[in-house]
């Protein structure tokens, strides 16, 4: 007889087979190898890239200022280890999956650090950093290989310790006022060694947002072609797994293997997986499609409230369903961030009564969209828009924020089933 083990969940009680997670099926591989699921591991590549082109601009110079050098072996070994901590963080990058692990990170920061003192103490006796620094400046593009598998602050934090060692060492061995036209050197060099890393961050950090929101945008637009009470996408995997161990319980008492009647445990478990199923239909009797697009979605569950105790969203179209969906979400995402003080309020019905009744008659829906922190102006003129595909619309300032009241007329459930 195959044993199943209690354990909690969300909803109550989970099933779940001894020594497994799905049936007999192993749990899936999730280990360190795991790729990012933005995809922004492979912008890596490009990093890297260019941190080699950074990184062999300033060997050329190196060579090219080899007799100036009091100290040429000490620039050459500071340039070995620069390479070795290129390559370091570009293997490690490309193959510690969506996080670089930290003893990695503090390896490759070492080795760089140690490689620019080497290359300041190399040219300290020619006073002129942004001329002859070398593999101190090219560290700044060697850092961009770990931009997209460390934690943007990190990087940044790196960058700006690199720039006040350089400028450090510019106030105390170079004589700037002594030279009046060598500051641009200075000033050039100190750029060139933090700008590139910076810029790196930034976009990286744009492209994160700007992919998490498709995909949530994306994950919300497939509740609007869902039944008027449906269970969520989160829900599905758990009437999945409900469904595989009640498969599984009921194949082992078809064929015998556990006899009736059931043992005290096992009617326990039957019992609790009926608890959850029982839960889970009574939720899908009462929650629309808007209340899961809300709900499960990152962005609109931050600042988007429900009102809707008769459950009259699901009697949208997929036309009118499309157009509110895309009105609430230009609304929240009128800004590249969320905002705290920026929130809305969605309120549906109650039913206008409608004095002309019959098969064919309309219902009158009223929906209100309150906002927080939402000028008029700053509204999308798309979303007036969409708005028109949900029905007519006026729209009214209130506390310096907007309001807007739509009537949505949809088909009367009683004649659809009829």
């Amino acid at each position: 007889m195959k044993l199943y083990e209690l354990a909690e969940n969300t909803l109550g009680v989970v099933i779940t087979p001894k020594g497994g997670t799905n049936g007999d099926r192993p749990a899936p591989n999730v280990g360190p190898q795991r790729r990012n699921p933005l995809g922004s591991s492979f912008l890596g590549l490009g990093a890297a890239f260019v941190s080699a082109l950074g990184a062999l601009y300033g060997l050329g110079w190196f060579v090219a200022q080899w007799d100036l050098y009091s100290s040429p072996l000490v620039a050459l070994v500071s340039w070995v280890l620069l390479l070795l901590a290129l390559v370091v963080g570009a293997v490690a990058a490309r193959f510690s999956g969506e996080r670089m692990p930290t003893w990695i990170l503090v390896v490759f920061l070492a080795i760089v650090a140690v490689s620019v003192a080497l290359d300041l103490y190399a040219i300290w006796d020619l006073h002129n950093v942004g001329a002859y620094a070398t593999s101190a400046t090219a560290a700044g593009l060697v850092i961009l290989v770990i931009v997209t598998s460390r934690p943007g602050i990190e990087v940044l934090i790196a960058d700006v310790l690199l720039g006040i060692a350089l400028v450090v060492v510019i106030v105390v061995n170079v004589d700037i006022a002594g030279q009046p036209g060598i500051l641009p050197q200075q000033i050039t060099s100190v750029a060139f060694a933090t700008i590139p890393a910076t810029i790196a961050v930034l976009l990286i950090g744009g492209f994160r947002r700007m992919v998490q929101l498709e995909l949530d945008r994306v994950l919300v637009q497939s509740t609007v072609n869902a039944p008027r009470f449906a269970v969520g996408m989160l829900a599905s995997e758990e009437l999945a797994r409900l469904d595989l161990a009640a498969e599984e319980l009921l194949d082992s008492v078809a064929t015998g293997r556990t006899p009736l009647p059931l043992r005290p445990r096992t009617a326990s478990v039957a019992a609790s997986l009926a608890t959850e199923l029982r839960l889970h239909l009574i939720e899908g009797r009462r929650e629309t499609w808007l209340y899961h697009a809300i709900t499960e979605s990152e962005m609109l569950g931050k600042s988007v409230s429900l009102v809707d105790k008769g459950s009259l969203a699901g009697l949208l179209d997929d036309r009118q369903r499309d157009g509110l969906l895309s009105a609430i979400w230009m609304l929240v995402s009128e800004k590249a961030k969320p905002s705290a003080q920026r929130t809305v309020e969605v309120q549906v019905g109650p039913i206008i009564p409608n004095p002309a009744t019959g098969p064919g008659q309309k219902l009158a829906v009223p929906i209100v969209i309150s906002t927080t922190g939402i000028t008029r102006n700053r509204v999308d003129p798309s979303t007036w828009d969409a708005l028109r595909r949900v029905g007519r619309y006026s729209d009214s300032t209130r506390d310096s924020s907007v309001k807007i009241d739509v009537e949505c007329l949809v088909d009367n459930p009683a004649d659809v089933q009829a």
